[in-house]
């Protein structure tokens, strides 16, 4: 006897199978509702930027890195001011890249720049 077009077999499907499924699911839920809850609000007041370096260390920070780190706190891309890297770590990661974070070469952020990008997160820190 044949199966009318559209319709599929009967499934047979073992318990153990169910209950992984079952789990699966629950820590796919579980994980998504993981997160970080300060993510759409800021995680401290303001930081007071006084100086001309602070000035144009957070005017770059704004442009090349907000977008995925805003503030400083988690994103798109990690949190970055509690983690204390020394500087020549950062400066190697901002101009290298590193997983998912693209490199910024001379041409994007020039050395005078990064400089002051730099004393800017770690005055993020220092803040936090």
């Amino acid at each position: 006897m044949s199966r009318p077009l559209g319709l599929a077999a009967p499934m047979h499907v073992s318990l153990a199978a169910l209950v992984h499924m079952a789990l699966a699911t629950l820590a796919l839920l579980a994980v998504s509702g993981c997160g970080n809850s300060r993510r759409a609000g800021p995680a401290s007041e303001p930081m007071l930027v006084t100086s001309n370096d602070l000035v144009d260390g957070r005017r770059v920070f704004m442009h090349n890195c907000y977008q995925c780190h805003p503030g400083g706190q988690g994103g798109l891309g990690p949190a970055i001011n509690n983690k204390p890297l020394p500087r020549f770590l950062m400066h190697t990661q901002i101009r290298q890249g590193f997983g998912a974070m693209p490199g910024f070469n001379e041409k994007d952020i020039s050395d005078q720049e990064l400089d002051h990008l730099l004393d800017y997160v770690v005055a993020l820190r220092k803040a936090k």
